[in-house]
This record gives C-alpha cells, sequence and structure tokens, in this order.
C-alpha cells in the first residue's frame, strides 16, 4: 500500500511531498488507521542515556520540525521522535526549491535552512499532544545569529524546550546554515559545551529532572577531528552523540540529475560513511558516552551495521521516506537480532 501512495506523492515535488504526507499521517491518526496500516514493532525496552525506550528505532531530526505531527508519527511505532530543528526565532528557510531526490540511489539532497516556527510553536504543540514516548527536541541558531553569538541562541532554545523534552540534541553540523560546523572544533566547541553544562545544572535545579543533552556531529569529519571531538564531549560530560548528519560528499551520487545541487545528501549514499564515523567515535568513548546511529538506514543490514559499530539506537530518515512503516519493523527486528 505504501509503495502505490510513494509513486503519487512522488509525483509532487520533495517538499510538497513531505507536507502531504505529515497531514496524511497526522488524518490516519485521528482516524484511528495508523496502527492498522503500519507493522506493530515488538517492544524490547532498552536504557540510553538514562531513559528507557520501548524500542530502538526513532524518527530522525528533520521530518517533523515543527512537532505539528508527533501523535501520528507516535502511532507509526517508533521507539522515539526527534522533533526540529527548532530556533529561537521563526525562519523561512533557503529560497524554495531546497529539496531533490536522486531514487536511483534511495537518497535526498537538502538545503533547507533550519525553516521553522520557532521554539514556542514546537513548544505549544507537544504540551499538546498525546505520544507517551520519548521525544527528543533539536535545537540551532538562527541563520542571522552571528556565530560567535551562537551560545545565546543554543541556551535560548534550551530553556524554552527543556520541561517538555525527554532529551535534547544540539545540532552543530547541518550544511545548510552558514559558518554552524565551524562550532564543531577548537575554542568555540568548548565555549558552548561549558554553557549548555551550566545551564543544564541550573535547569536540572529548577526543574527536578536532568534532561539529557546529545550533540549531533557532520560525518565530514578527518579521524583527527573526530578523536577531538569526542575527546571534548568525554570532558565535559555530555550524555549523548548523534551520528551523523548529512555529508557535502557527491561521490555517490555524480553525474545523477540534482547530484550537483547545493545541500546535505542523505539515504543509501551515506550509510557507510555515517557507519563508519560510529564505529571511529565508539572507540574513542570506549563506552563513556551512548552514540545515536543515523544516516543511511534503508534496510535490516544498514540498521545492523549502526548497531555492530557501536551504536546503541538507531535513527531514520529518507529510508522512511522511500521505505515507509513497514522500515521501522524491519530496523528494530535487524537491531534485536544483534542482540542475541
Amino acid at each position: 500500500m505504501y509503495q502505490l501512495g510513494r509513486k503519487l506523492l512522488f509525483c509532487l515535488s520533495a517538499e510538497n511531498a513531505h507536507d502531504v504526507s505529515l497531514e496524511m499521517i497526522s488524518a490516519g491518526q485521528r482516524l484511528g488507521l495508523s496502527r492498522m496500516l503500519a507493522p506493530a514493532v515488538p517492544s524490547r525496552p532498552r536504557t540510553v542515556m538514562g531513559l528507557t525506550f520501548d524500542n530502538p528505532i526513532g524518527l530522525a531530526a528533520g521530518l517533523d520540525k515543527n512537532a505539528d505531527c508527533i501523535d501520528g508519527l507516535g502511532d507509526l511505532g517508533f521507539g522515539h521522535i526527534e522533533l526540529g530543528t527548532v530556533t529561537p526565532r521563526p525562519q523561512p528557510g533557503n529560497p524554495k526549491p531546497r529539496a531533490f531526490r536522486i531514487p536511483e540511489k534511495q537518497a535526498l539532497i537538502n538545503r533547507m535552512g533550519f525553516n521553522n516556527k520557532g521554539v514556542d510553536h514546537l513548544v505549544e504543540n507537544v504540551r499538546k499532544c498525546d505520544y507517551q514516548g520519548i521525544i527528543g527536541i533539536n535545537i540551532g541558531k538562527n541563520f542571522d545569529t552571528p556565530v560567535e553569538d551562537a551560545n545565546s541562541d543554543y541556551l535560548a532554545c534550551l530553556r524554552k524546550v527543556y520541561a517538555h523534552a525527554s532529551y535534547v540534541t544540539v545540532n552543530l553540523s547541518s550544511p545548510n546554515t552558514p559558518g554552524l560546523r565551524a562550532l564543531q572544533f577548537g575554542d568555540a566547541l568548548k565555549s558552548l559545551l561549558a554553557a549548555l553544562k551550566e545551564e543544564q545544572v541550573l535547569l536540572t535545579d529548577k526543574y527536578g529532572r536532568r534532561v539529557p543533552i546529545a550533540i549531533k556531529i557532520a560525518p565530514d569529519m578527518t579521524e583527527e577531528e573526530i578523536a577531538g571531538i569526542a575527546q571534548e564531549l568525554v570532558a565535559f560530560e555530555l550524555d549523548g552523540v548523534i551520528a551523523t548528519n548529512t555529508t557535502l560528499s557527491r561521490d555517490a551520487v555524480t553525474g545523477l540529475q540534482h547530484a550537483a545541487e547545493q545541500g546535505g545528501l542523505s539515504g543509501a549514499p551515506l550509510s557507510d560513511r555515517s557507519t563508519e564515523v560510529i564505529r571511529l567515535l565508539s572507540s574513542e568513548l570506549s563506552g563513556k558516552l551512548p552514540i545515536i546511529g543515523v544516516g543511511g538506514v534503508v534496510d535490516a543490514r544498514t540498521a545492523a551495521d549502526k548497531i555492530k559499530a557501536g551504536a546503541s539506537l538507531v535513527q531514520l530518515y529518507t529510508g522512511f521516506i522511500y521505505k515507509g512503516p513497514s522500515l521501522i519493523r524491519e530496523a528494530a527486528e535487524a537491531v534485536y537480532s544483534c542482540d542475541s
């Protein structure tokens, strides 16, 4: 059924299909159809970052930026849903068109640019949702905030989402906000991590609960850079790391339609590189903090590869667009097979 629906959706532009899909998922939930159409995902709870996840497969940030579809997505069987990326102020993102399919490779290129309705809108939607699973909220900076002032945007978002999130992800790795990836290195990284940890302590005292903070990193780093960021995450006692965001590499799609579009590449071509980053991180971290694996999970094998490389949980995005809800169960069963 999903394959038929996908053919119709793929007649639309990638961004229009995205919007229509969220509306359909929400409508399916309201009509009580979602649970009947999506294969049931076996529950096998696991504890990561001090949180209990019903199953190891989550939805990556970017699909539901504004928390408009939490309940519908929850009905499909995800063990957790990561919302955002959200910024302190609403912003339109980059000019359209800004999302492009490469179906021959089960891939997407996007340069959305953190288009969202702002953190207040997202928080209000989270307040109203019925979903009882784990909710991650992914935060970023506004495009017109200078990189040297980025800490203020991240802290503003952290303060607003803290009471409503199961965990918070700090997005330092989107290729579509100028200068953002520079925050992954050197003094800029140390300054931000110190500010986040100081604020986490204050907010834990204020709300009487400690909300874990994870950092989302890029795949386009050298081994030395990966080792360096791992060392800083341990030194500042972050709670987790999400690997990886989209890539700027086009090696796997050269010559195909849309391959030359600017933006981040996701989907199957990212799988091997994302898994390698997880493997390198795992070696450096030695179990000191957990890894959530994302990037190119399109089937059972690619889900299992993330776990074998050292991830504790797996997230879907582009694979979910190409394969539909059945991928959630397929990926979960592949992860469970790694546990046995």
